[in-house]
């Protein structure tokens, strides 16, 4: 029996520091810092309640050894648990050198994507042109999600979470780009939301979204959030009253004599005196712009008469075919 006892302990040894190691690694440097002082301060309290038991009570030493060893264990676990537990209020940029520097330094380049902004597709393009950069983190419960969409019974949702894997691959395949995926999960929180908000702060990283609601409770937590809808509104063209633009007419508009056109960025413009364009590409001229919670409005008004260069090409088309039919 001996040797089966001596390979169930090395073998319940082996696994406690398999395990140990794999909760290491999911450890910040708070956390690690935050436990390493709990530790201490266990060992503390219970060297000083070792001393006070062997003034009480000197002679039976069996016991008191067992107790001492007792209370050694259970203030060290006390103190590893709760000092990890508030290792994240730690301010590290305070003690300065290397500490400072590595959380400046995480706090830059590291950014979480949600399931709606790789659904979304836009932060591909974003990555390729060079303005997304450093380390984006996948989150494992994000790609479950994306998961559970690609194999919806919906064919609309379907389609896009299997549009998602395709721009997660897309990203794979950059150079510029660093794809880690997280393992790490909150089991006591049920939103993916707000487990990506919990990994933001254990982390100092930023999310990169589209998702408004998220936004907002992130900015209200703490956590910096990258929006693509406003970078996309960040980057739409400036226009002022009183200049001209060709816009093509897709569909009347709601009032009388108006017509209903589309940027490329896909900002509405509406046009006054523009409803027997429909099909056409006209020039008008800007009179008014709004911005609005859905977005920039553009609205002008087209000039039914017509322009000398217009004139000038319909005299010419007129001509050439004359010629024709001659």
């Amino acid at each position: 029996m001996q040797p089966l006892a001596a390979m169930l302990c090395g073998a319940f040894a082996a696994a406690v520091v398999i395990l140990f190691e794999i909760r290491l690694e999911r450890f910040t440097l708070k956390r690690l810092i935050g436990a390493s002082i709990g530790v201490i301060i266990g060992c503390s309290v219970s060297f000083l309640m070792a001393v006070v038991l062997s003034k009480v009570n000197p002679d039976n030493s069996t016991t008191l050894h067992f107790v001492e060893v007792s209370l050694l264990l259970f203030f060290a676990y006390l103190g590893l648990s709760v000092g990890a537990r508030k290792g994240d209020l730690l301010n590290l940029s305070a003690l300065g050198g290397v500490f400072g520097g590595e959380v400046s330094g995480t706090r830059r380049s590291f950014k979480i994507l949600d399931t709606s902004v790789i659904i979304d597709g836009r932060v591909a393009d974003v990555a390729e042109t060079g303005f997304l950069d450093g380390v984006v983190v996948i989150p494992q419960f994000v790609l479950r999600e994306l998961q559970y969409v690609a194999d919806s019974s919906d064919s609309a949702k379907r389609n896009r979470g299997r549009r998602g894997l395709d721009v997660l691959q897309r990203l794979q395949k950059m150079s510029n780009l660093e794809i880690q995926i997280s393992e790490e999960d909150f089991p006591q929180v049920r939103e993916v939301d707000l487990k990506l908000i919990e990994l933001a702060k254990v982390h100092n990283c930023k999310i990169v979204t589209n998702d408004f609601n998220l936004n907002k409770v992130a900015q209200v937590r703490g956590v910096e959030v990258l929006n693509i809808n406003e970078l996309a509104n960040s980057l739409k063209p400036v226009v002022l009253p009183g200049e001209t633009m060709r816009v093509f007419i897709l569909k009347e508009g709601k009032e009388y004599n108006q017509g209903v056109a589309y940027l490329d960025d896909g900002t509405m413009v509406v046009v006054d005196n523009a409803r027997k364009m429909l099909g056409k590409t006209i020039e008008i001229c800007v009179t008014s712009v709004l911005q609005t919670t859905a977005g920039k409005m553009i609205f002008g008004r087209y000039d039914e008469r017509p322009h000398p260069v217009q004139a000038g090409h319909d005299g010419l088309a007129r001509k050439e075919h004359a010629a024709g039919e001659a």
